[in-house]
């Protein structure tokens, strides 16, 4: 903070209040200027206030009480309606094109947009995670997985900081770890948490086994598997400098420290050990890819709050083409469960963050997968929705044709919740009581900036009328026909895809009263 005081020994006029006392002796004039920070009420990315009054008290400063006016000069605002890239490094850039014959192509850290959160000490900074690290679809020899060209990788947190200039500097990392401080990796998890059979392939197409330098053996040398392993999608910042963090492959929701060492853990599976609560059985019904995908902590920091993407498998995948997905409330004194329905605009959207607004009220960002260059209706919408009048599943008590089921929730004639909404529609559900979030729409990034991504997936709540949105780039890695290539937003494969922060103002953000 910097102070300028700029005196003067005129007998002001009766348009300062009083110029002279009783003794007609000079009261100076006093002009101070503060140096404003990013963040500022007046001033978004920081400036210079000058304030001007009288000495009354002949000290020699200008008090607060003796400020008179008060004016601004604010540095641009070279962030707001525009887009702007987060910088990244290389991981390897080796590896041929598959989209340009005859080049290599970067695997980009990047990879930096699958949710964002405020740094709660810094108004300018905030955090972005990253998902299990770079990979593709793949099919090799042990049939359909996932290709991990860096298999190493450590899922994390960077902090990033907007600077006056306009870009965006990274402040730092925190890489997730294991309770022993060991890193963790982006590799899937054992079936008995949650993993769907994902085969791990490296970038040469072998499996990824326990023993590199000998074949693949399913026992003597199986596949190489991490039950500390995330698939990150969704990140809560505490008020203590921790994180909780939510993913797509249990779905698991793990508290890290400061430095990103594993606190505690919540997820469906009863027998984990590690766990400090469980979800509802029914969450294991997650889909490959489609898992808890937002996450968010109420202003009180009281409860944890996640979104599921799209619908699960609830029993199996007939119920895949749907509308209907879930979100789930955690009070982390208590463990005491809520979970309400939100009812997507398309089946097989995906909810890609959710913020909080109140301990009822959120902004959840829901989206389609299609890029504007091939698609102009693209859908990327962020709607304030409440719960406060919604149905709370966990409290709904057996009744005539309504069951609490052990495995897969609440029930209606034997029907698991996403079997009615699909064959028999919201209104049976209404019907019974079952009533999801309401919702408004709040922004339509496609209609606000022809977005340009595929993945809009991050959400950074600046304050009550300004929201950032970031993409995932996967790490500017793609495939195609079972080939890595280059991830590109237009046809001549000319734009790279990268992470890219968007800031709005002018939004309804605050919650309604």
């Amino acid at each position: 903070m910097k102070n300028v005081l700029v005196t003067s020994g005129l007998c002001l006029s009766v348009l300062l209040l009083s110029a002279c006392n009783s003794d007609d002796k000079d009261i100076n004039s006093l002009t101070t200027q503060t140096t404003l920070i990013g963040g500022d009420n007046h001033c978004w990315m920081g400036g210079t206030r000058t304030d001007s009054g009288l000495d009354n008290n002949d000290n020699g400063k200008l008090d607060s009480n003796e400020v008179v006016d008060s004016s601004y000069a604010c540095n641009a605002d070279l962030f707001t309606d525009k887009a702007v890239h987060l910088p990244f490094t290389v991981l390897r850039d080796d590896l041929d094109n598959g989209a340009m014959p005859g080049t290599k192509f970067e695997i980009r850290n990047g990879g930096y947009g699958s949710d964002a959160a405020p740094n709660p000490n810094n108004p300018i900074q905030f955090y972005a995670l990253t998902d299990r690290g770079p990979n593709a679809d793949y099919s090799g020899s042990l049939g359909k997985g996932k290709m991990f060209p860096t298999p190493d990788y450590t899922p994390r947190i960077g902090l990033f900081e907007l600077q006056t200039n306009g870009t965006i500097t990274k402040i730092k990392d925190i890489l997730f770890k294991r309770p022993d401080g060991s890193l963790i990796t982006g590799l899937p998890n054992s079936s008995s948490l949650g993993g769907t059979g994902e085969i791990p392939y490296d970038a040469a197409g072998e499996v990824i086994r326990q023993d590199m330098s000998q074949p693949y053996n399913a026992q003597t040398n199986p596949i190489k598997l991490d039950d500390y392993g995330l698939d990150s999608e969704g990140l809560a910042a505490m008020d203590d400098g921790s994180f909780w963090v939510s993913d797509e492959y249990g779905p698991h929701i793990v508290h890290y420290s400061a430095e990103g060492v594993e606190i505690a853990r919540i997820n469906p599976f009863a027998d984990d050990a590690r766990n400090l609560y469980s979800l509802p059985a029914e969450f294991a019904h997650r889909r490959a890819n489609r898992g808890m995908e937002g996450l968010t902590i109420t202003p009180d920091q009281s409860t944890l709050v996640g979104i599921m993407q799209s619908t699960i498998s609830n029993p199996d995948k007939s119920v895949n083409n749907n509308t209907l997905t879930r979100i789930v409330t955690i009070n982390l004194a208590t463990g005491a469960i809520g979970q309400y329905l939100y009812q997507q605009e398309i089946a097989q959207n995906s909810n890609s963050a959710i913020v909080a607004l109140s301990n009822s009220q959120f902004l959840v960002l829901e989206r389609d997968g299609k890029f504007f260059n091939i698609d102009t209706e693209v859908m990327k919408h962020v709607y304030k929705i409440d719960i406060s009048g919604a149905t709370d599943l966990e409290t709904v008590t057996a009744q005539a044709d309504i069951a609490q089921d052990a495995a897969l929730g609440l029930t209606i004639k034997g029907k698991t919740l996403e079997q009615v909404a699909l064959s028999d529609g919201w209104e049976t559900l209404a019907a019974n009581g079952i009533i999801p979030a309401t919702k408004s729409l709040v922004l339509d990034m496609a209609a606000k900036t022809q977005y340009p991504h595929d993945k809009m997936e991050g959400l950074w709540l600046i304050d009550n009328k300004r929201l950032g949105v970031l993409n995932d780039d996967d790490f500017a890695t793609w495939s195609n026909n079972n080939t890595l290539e280059q991830k590109y937003l237009d046809s001549a494969q000319s734009d790279i895809d990268g992470n890219t922060l968007y800031i709005v103002d002018d939004l309804p953000l605050s919650a309604d009263k």
